[in-house]
């Protein structure tokens, strides 16, 4: 998008044609404007307008602009943070609420692929979390055990099945999740736009929102070229945020994510890795991941920013990874790369905020974002339609605070990674 190949890489190539639709360019008037073409926004959107609520979209660039469609496509249940965590840091009303309804989103996710017919290239054969050595091993049996006691489909897997479904030796076992599975990130957001325009929603790209202001009891948002009047604003512009809610993107420390792809790997050696086509990642504290396409092609991603001395640097580590973890498949040429902005909040949870009466928008999904953002944006929808008091939602309501140091702290991040690839799989 915008020109730029490593923005979306794979994924614009692949995915289906965006709806039509065009900059907002008069004034007009909704019950709810959202902001933010990503899952949390597009779900809302759907939902709302299913409903019969008169609903008005404004995306500042292009639908699935941000990390809705540059993520890996792992459609996950839960946060990184252990199931048992969620009490302890949001109290055990909000923690457990939190979690069942985190648990189940991947569910929520398939049903709106099913309703709608949305092509985005659906895995249903879960995921697989790799134990890296003995200490992997002991974090996934951990978090499998929290899982099974609140009933979820999860299980500990040995060295030797995980060696099977992968067709690598490299790990100590694995966690499967038959909850989860994976996507074409930006094909799904491109269908739930769909979804939402066939509903009756009125979705604007090229519509950056510049201007809140409070007028007469209503909510005036202005473009360049319009505005928009509503009783309701969802803010949904999550790690891209700008313009009013800038804030929002602030209150996040920026973590770079990339990802390449290979060309379409021959078919006999499509039989050797991942014949189940569970995504995956490890429990490295500089994680890797790696899914195939429906295609064929392996898309291996890791911490790091596709710029400056970074190219060169991830991208010859992820080849070094790639013949350690599957040699049966080296020299596979790179067919497409690409790397976003993950947004982390300092506890890896999200947040709600009510910007002002009738404001709210969720945010901080920490590289979540398939599952949280679609469940979100449901949840809003309901909570505007007056089906989930503000009692009830998932979190608590809280201000944004912003963190210590962000700009260091993401210099950090993206330098660390630089320094750990250079350096990894050497030997």
């Amino acid at each position: 998008m915008l020109n730029d190949p490593r923005s979306h890489g794979l994924w614009e190539m692949t995915a289906p044609p965006a709806p039509s639709t065009e900059m907002l360019r008069e004034g007009v008037t909704a019950q709810v404007v959202i902001v933010g073409g990503g899952y949390t926004g597009l779900s809302a959107a759907l939902h709302l307008a299913e409903a019969g609520t008169d609903v008005v979209l404004l995306e500042a660039q292009e639908f699935g602009f941000g990390g809705a469609g540059r993520n890996v496509g792992l459609i996950n249940a839960g946060m990184w943070v252990m199931p048992d965590d969620f009490p302890k840091e949001l109290g055990p009303q909000y923690g457990e609420r939190l979690l069942e309804l985190l648990g189940n989103g991947p569910y929520l996710v398939r049903d709106l692929i099913d309703r709608h017919n949305i092509s985005c290239e659906l895995e249903r054969n879960g995921t697989l979390h790799l134990a890296v050595g003995d200490e992997g091993l002991k974090e996934l049996a951990e978090r499998a055990a929290q899982w099974q006691k609140r009933g979820a489909p999860v299980s500990l897997l040995d060295a030797a099945e995980t060696e099977r479904r992968v067709g690598s030796a490299a790990y100590a076992g694995s966690m499967l999740d038959m909850r989860a599975g994976t996507l074409q990130p930006l094909a799904y957001a491109r269908g739930l736009a769909r979804a939402a325009i066939d509903a009756g929603a009125r979705l604007y790209s090229k519509s950056a929102v510049l201007d809140h202001q409070e007028q007469s009891g209503a909510h005036v948002l202005r473009t360049a070229r319009g505005e928009v009047r509503a009783d309701w604003v969802i803010v949904a512009s999550e790690a891209y945020s700008s313009g009013p809610w800038e804030v929002i993107r602030k209150e996040q420390v920026y973590l770079p994510y990339f990802n390449l792809a290979t060309t379409p790997l021959p078919r006999e050696q499509q039989q050797l890795i991942l014949r189940g086509r569970e995504g995956c990642w490890d429990t490295r504290e500089i994680l890797s991941s790696f899914r195939m396409d429906q295609a064929g092609r392996l898309v291996f991603g890791s911490v790091g920013a596709l710029r400056g001395t970074g190219t060169s640097i991830h991208k010859a580590w992820a080849r070094r990874s790639i013949r350690r973890i599957f040699p049966q498949i080296a020299d596979i040429p790179f067919e497409a790369e690409w790397y976003g902005m993950i947004g982390m909040t300092h506890n890896a949870l999200p947040r709600l905020h009510k910007f002002a009466p009738n404001v709210l928008g969720f945010c901080g999904y920490n590289g979540r974002g398939i599952s949280p953002g679609t469940t979100f944006g449901k949840i809003l929808a309901e909570h505007i339609l007056g089906r989930v008091a503000e009692k009830d939602l998932p979190l608590p309501i809280i201000d944004p605070k912003l963190p210590a140091v962000r700009s260091v702290k993401e210099a950090y991040y993206e330098l660390g990674a630089q320094v750990a690839h250079l350096a990894g799989e050497r030997f």
